[in-house]
């Protein structure tokens, strides 16, 4: 028997919806596929994004050969900005992926020590030990692809994003025959999009939103239409085109992501506008409302993207009001639910009209619901199977939906980041965990762990509480008692006899450690500290972030 094996190691996207990362070895050489990032959570403090870590990666940048892209998504491309500069190997991907990867990349100052290799649908590509296929799958961005990669111990097949989407704007359907016709070779692994595995039924089509923006936009011929979308959603970008054009309307672009990924789909022949339909923003109030339709980003209540700024009155160039239809063409990416409800809010303020998916059917996900995975299995029938790209609970439903169409359970393996898998001709089994928690990005400080996050929680639920003093430590004495102040929580007069408590049982706990010859300053300001947690602790059922500055003289 052969003694060839395969390993993965998921480094992102298994257990949340973004971070998608993984990297996949043979004789010694690593293919990364993907490398994603994740938006915060409300409750991550001044995070800008979360990434995967990479430094299980970075600890073998000299064994890494290439990094493949599946599609152009932020969640599948984002990271690598940040990956590159370790691990600088050519990126593979279409050449729409890699030119909004390398439009990031160039915003970073990094693009021009970087290789890009363009592949198109069908191709084969040697990178490292493996042969990796580009096959054709539907998905809400053009030119995404699934993969075949033919090692030495059997076909694994990566389905990326993908939906099967019978009638897409461009024509350019999943490949559904080669898929079968790997099924039909022998599929050792499948790994397998499980975004939507809790869905029954079939994904709506992109073609059938379009339907539904001819109708909103025909009902409002006096109004001004602004739609909101994904930047990187092209056809969904071309079907509002196509109505404004219908209704003979201007078009305006409007974000910065949204102008460049328009020109750079423009320039692949991916999206199909006359230049004579664009407007600038400037020129906006020289046409009647009824004669312009404003395509921006910030569909996912993005602070700083253009939607937001509409909503708060500081956009440049217009603002919308009692004359303004607004559409959120899209649905919010969990976690971001709270964002895109206060810009709904402050929309409405303005007196605008507001549309949004849970109204009308503005939406289609680019994500396969059961029914389009089962197909997808039935199609590629392999011997042993993972789920990835989705929560936990995506996870489980997608594996026993596998089970369902005839995989052993004891063949499905239900994986979280930092899992390592092995294949080999005898088939999968676990080979242990690598590093994969989540690695915070804090603006231009950089890089931030979990225990500064944690602190900022617990400011911002319980506030600080300051105690400062001094200590004469040639005589043992308290030279100045401390003194608590406090930010976030009490207030002024109306707790002054808390803070006089706290205050006492700080200065009763000093006075003690001085007794029994504590001289050190590190130890004193700790049972301050101990002091007052305790008392505010154990009073209030509060946990304030207690910062003692007890100095020695």
């Amino acid at each position: 028997m052969s003694k060839e094996k395969v390993t993965i190691t998921f480094l992102g996207g298994l257990g949340e919806i973004g971070r998608n990362c993984m990297a996949i070895e043979q004789n010694g050489r690593i293919v990364v596929v993907d490398a994603g990032l994740m938006f915060p959570e409300p409750n991550m403090y001044g995070i800008d994004l979360i990434l995967p870590d990479f430094t299980w990666l970075r600890d073998r940048r000299d064994k890494v050969d290439g990094i493949v892209l599946t599609h152009g998504h932020e969640d599948h491309t984002g990271a690598l900005r940040y990956l590159v500069r370790d691990v600088n190997v050519p990126i593979y991907g279409a050449a729409l992926t890699l030119g909004f990867a390398r439009h990031r990349l160039e915003e970073a100052k990094l693009a021009k020590d970087l290789t890009f290799i363009e592949v198109a649908d069908r191709e084969r590509r040697k990178i490292g030990p493996f042969e990796i296929e580009f096959i054709p799958v539907t998905h809400s961005v053009p030119s995404a692809h699934a993969l075949a990669l033919h090692t030495a111990v059997g076909i694994i097949v990566h389905s990326g994003d993908f939906k099967l989407d019978l009638t897409p704007i461009d024509g350019r359907r999943t490949d559904v025959a080669r898929l079968a016709a790997l099924g039909d070779e022998g599929v050792a692994l499948l790994l397998a999009d499980s975004t939507n595995a809790e869905e029954a039924g079939f994904t709506a089509s992109e073609s059938s939103v379009g339907g539904a923006l001819r109708r909103l936009f025909l009902e409002r011929p006096e109004r001004r239409m602004v739609v909101a979308c994904f930047a990187s959603h092209i056809h969904r970008v071309q079907q509002i085109i196509n109505v404004a054009v219908e209704q003979q309307r201007k078009v305006v672009l409007f974000g910065r992501s949204m102008e460049a990924n328009v020109k750079l789909a423009r320039k692949l022949n991916l999206l199909h506008a006359d230049s004579s339909i664009f407007v600038d923003v400037d020129a906006i109030d020289q046409y009647a409302p009824g004669q312009i339709c404003v395509i921006c980003t910030g569909s996912q209540g993005e602070p700083m993207a253009a939607l937001s700024k509409l909503s708060r009155g500081d956009a440049r160039g217009f603002s919308v009001g009692s004359l303004d239809t607004v559409i959120l063409s899209s649905h919010p990416i969990p976690g971001n639910e709270w964002c895109v409800g206060r810009v709904i809010d402050d929309l409405h303020r303005t007196g605008a009209e507001v549309i949004h998916s849970s109204h009308e059917p503005v939406h289609a996900s680019g994500h396969a619901r059961q029914g389009e995975l089962r197909t997808f299995h039935q199609l590629v029938r392999p011997r042993s199977f993972v789920p990835i790209h989705g929560e936990y609970r995506h996870l489980i439903h997608h594996a026993d939906l596998a089970i369902s169409m005839g995989v052993p359970s004891k063949n499905v393996w239900i994986c979280e980041d930092g899992d390592v898998l092995e294949l080999s001709i005898a088939g999968v089994r676990r080979a242990g965990t690598v590093p994969a928690g989540f690695h915070y990005i804090d603006g231009t400080a950089g890089d931030l762990d979990e225990a500064p996050l944690e602190d900022r929680r617990m400011l911002a639920e319980h506030g600080v509480l300051l105690i400062t003093g001094g200590i004469d430590a040639e005589r043992g004495e308290l030279q100045q008692r401390a003194v608590v102040s406090t930010r976030g929580w009490f207030e002024g007069e109306r707790d002054k006899e808390l803070l006089l408590m706290t205050a006492k049982a700080v200065n009763e706990a000093l006075e003690e450690a001085l007794e029994k010859g504590e001289r050190d300053a590190g130890a004193l300001n700790k049972v301050a500290q101990k002091a007052a947690g305790r008392l505010v602790g154990g009073k209030y059922r509060r946990q304030p972030v207690i910062l003692p500055a007890i100095a020695l003289h």
